[in-house]
């Protein structure tokens, strides 16, 4: 039922602020969740990639994920609160690759091209944040591989790295958490067969709040058993 909307993040958080990012409203249904953009420097912005931003931090993304999980009745209150990781962010990533898979980009190369570029941008995560905290890469180290991997502005590569340093594995949990989804969601499909609702299916995901991936797939194991 919460309602979205889109604003700049607040200036004085500019310069150590993500690209985007989604706060969710307040559990009185008064004030909406918000997607927030960052415009510090509009050449970091890729018009391109907006489209996939949107889906990641709005709707079916972040704003769908955290609000159903705030409305949800009769659990306790942590578990409409607290969004662990893998799952919070492997529902983003899971909303960009539905909102592929449902021809959101159908005749539209420009956004098709933010949606890819999405994509090699897990992938580098995944490198530098295995850099960082395994190899022992330096900062300086994973900021020259990202910058000769992806089409991020200097000053957003710096950001995130810093980001990465900070938080070891948060960056890895997207597409571990992507990737879960996605094996359940075939998991389902192959058991269920022509019984199998994709509706179903993301409402077993969605309305059961934040949870670990092994508690998640107890619970898609228990919705194939009762389908």
């Amino acid at each position: 039922k919460a309602k979205l909307k889109v604003e700049r993040v607040p200036e004085f958080r500019e310069k150590t602020s993500a690209g985007a990012y989604y706060m969710m409203g307040d559990l009185a249904g008064t004030r909406p969740g918000v997607f927030y953009a960052n415009l510090r420097d509009m050449k970091e912005v890729h018009k391109f990639g907006m489209k996939t931003l949107a889906y990641h931090e709005g709707i079916p993304g972040h704003h769908f994920q955290l609000s159903i999980a705030q409305e949800l009745k009769g659990v306790p209150f942590f578990r409409r609160m607290v969004p662990f990781t893998a799952y919070a962010e492997g529902w983003a990533l899971y909303a960009e690759k539905l909102a592929r898979e449902l021809g959101m980009y159908k005749d539209d190369p420009f956004g098709e091209l933010g949606c890819l570029d999405s994509e090699l941008f897990r992938a580098v995560r995944l490198v530098v944040d295995t850099g960082i905290h395994y190899k022992k890469w330096t900062r300086e180290q994973a900021i020259e591989y990202m910058e000769e991997h992806s089409a991020q502005d200097h000053d957003s590569i710096v950001s995130e790295i810093e980001r990465y340093i900070v938080m070891p594995g948060q960056a890895c949990a997207y597409k571990i958490g992507m990737l879960k989804m996605v094996e359940l969601r075939d998991k389902a499909r192959n058991a269920l067969g022509g019984k199998f609702d994709l509706r179903k299916f993301h409402d077993v995901v969605l309305k059961n709040g934040s949870m670990p991936l092994v508690l998640l797939e107890q619970v898609v194991d228990e919705y194939i058993k009762t389908a």
